[in-house]
């Protein structure tokens, strides 16, 4: 049979070129203001109040970084923003995966009730339970505290559906071998379970440490205590709130690219390393059933 190797018609070149054209746009609009916040950052106090968008140093200084660092004291909401974001997602990671290995028991009660229960909760948005949220805050004395922030999205049934669906990718026997040897469900569940679904480990951990990290609603409802403020609440007095400085001192431009920056980075450098379990835990925990 033979093989018509006609060129390629005009419509599809045409269609082909408005794509590549449309993502060159996209690309534009994403990396253009992400190299003008490197730029300006990385500018003298003087170059970066000039107006325009630069793509590259002016005059390459770090004064910006060290004076948001040392004058402005943008340590202590970085490290309230590692406790929280550290200890918050290694908590979700955890919880969510435990209650995840529950959902595939067999014989389990009810597991199906569970199961769509779950699913209820995530048609629920945030914004219609934020006031109950803020009222038992209160009631258990956690307002100005990490602990409100950590406690915040502690579980989240998009988590424990997505491990449930790992899971269920382990072969039964396994388990059951492993039973027959003596092994107990905890065990199994560390020393199997976990293993086998790095993949969606990955994940997980990936959304909930972005999420916790760029978090910035439950820190602006529960914390008004400045020793307390995360990473996102000072970039906003940083840059919105003008008054929150002292008369005499001009917060320029390349100090508030370079609290931004500082807040980026993180983010940019953990990524490239769990990339490929991100892509993968994706795709497979989206074929499960």
């Amino acid at each position: 049979m033979k093989t018509n190797n006609l060129p390629t018609s005009w419509g599809s070149r045409l269609f082909d070129g408005v794509n590549l054209l449309f993502l060159f746009i996209l690309l534009a609009t994403m990396l253009i203001p992400l190299l003008n916040t490197f730029a300006l950052a990385f500018s003298s106090n003087f170059a970066s109040m000039q107006p325009g968008i630069i793509l590259y140093p002016k005059q390459f200084s770090v004064e910006g970084f060290t004076t948001v660092w040392n004058r402005m004291q943008l340590y202590t909401p970085f490290l309230n923003n590692v406790i929280v974001t550290l200890v918050g997602t290694v908590c979700h990671v955890l919880l969510c995966s435990m209650a995840g290995y529950v959902l595939i028991q067999r014989g389990l009660p009810g597991k199906k009730f569970m199961v769509s229960a779950i699913l209820l909760t995530m048609t629920i948005p945030g914004e219609a339970i934020m006031i109950p949220v803020y009222v038992v805050n209160k009631e258990l004395g956690l307002l100005n505290s990490l602990t409100a922030l950590i406690m915040s999205g502690l579980v989240s049934g998009f988590s424990i559906l997505l491990m449930r669906n790992f899971f269920l990718s382990v072969p039964v026997e396994m388990s059951e071998s492993a039973t027959m040897d003596g092994a107990g469900a905890f065990r199994i569940f560390i020393t199997m379970y976990i293993p086998l679904a790095a993949a969606g480990l990955a994940t997980v951990t990936l959304f909930e440490f972005v999420s916790r990290w760029n978090q910035f609603t439950p820190a602006l409802l529960f914390i008004s205590d400045h020793a307390k403020y995360t990473l996102q609440i000072a970039l906003k007095s940083l840059i919105v709130d003008t008054d929150s400085t002292s008369s005499n001192f001009i917060v320029t431009t390349n100090v508030r690219m370079a609290g931004i920056v500082i807040a980026l980075l993180p983010l940019v450098i953990i990524y490239p390393y769990v990339q490929k379990y991100f892509v993968k835990g994706i795709l497979v925990g989206a074929n499960k059933e």
